[in-house]
């Protein structure tokens, strides 16, 4: 039985990870479907400017990939240290360029007083952003959410694109 990411991904031994996603169905992510003659080759730019955008977003960044027919190979380094030295109202920024956040987070980031119990739900809420800013797990998640949906919709279908979770497997120096 596979082990939940979090028992897999262990910051204090490394920090860089090797994630691979697999297509399911026998979906083509990329290239040429020589059945068809279908070019899928437009994909490759969809999980490029998503790469580049959650780099941006995420204290994570993508220090290699490969786009295969149907799989991704993509190498994460994960900046938790950066994660920690972030303001909590860059980690607002950060989080609303992606997800709506919470009322309180709204209200914060524009200004809006809160009362001592607001401040304590908000920080808990600023805190998992926090967490989750560093997390593989959430990058990966939003990565192939964002291309999957595309595709299922390209391919006029539903259901999974991807065979799920995606793999991350440790690396170190040899």
């Amino acid at each position: 039985m596979a082990a939940a990411r979090k028992r897999q991904v262990s910051l204090t031994d490394t920090k860089y990870y090797h994630c691979i996603s697999r297509c399911v169905r026998r979906a083509y992510l990329c290239g040429e479907d020589k059945a068809t003659g279908q070019s899928y080759e437009h994909r490759r730019g969809w999980i490029e400017d998503k790469l580049l955008e959650l780099a941006k977003v995420f204290c994570i960044d993508v220090c290699a990939y490969a786009v295969m027919s149907n799989h991704t190979h993509i190498v994460l380094y994960v900046d938790d240290i950066k994660s920690k030295r972030l303001s909590d109202k860059a980690i607002i920024i950060r989080w609303h360029k992606l997800f709506k956040g919470t009322i309180l987070s709204h209200k914060s980031f524009q200004g809006e007083r809160l009362d001592s119990a607001q401040k304590t739900f908000l920080n808990k809420d600023i805190e998992q952003f926090r967490e989750r800013l560093a997390s593989i797990s959430w990058f990966m998640r939003v990565l192939n959410e964002s291309i999957a949906r595309k595709a299922n919709k390209e391919d006029n279908c539903t259901g999974r694109f991807y065979s799920q979770p995606s793999m991350a497997l440790t690396l170190r120096a040899a």
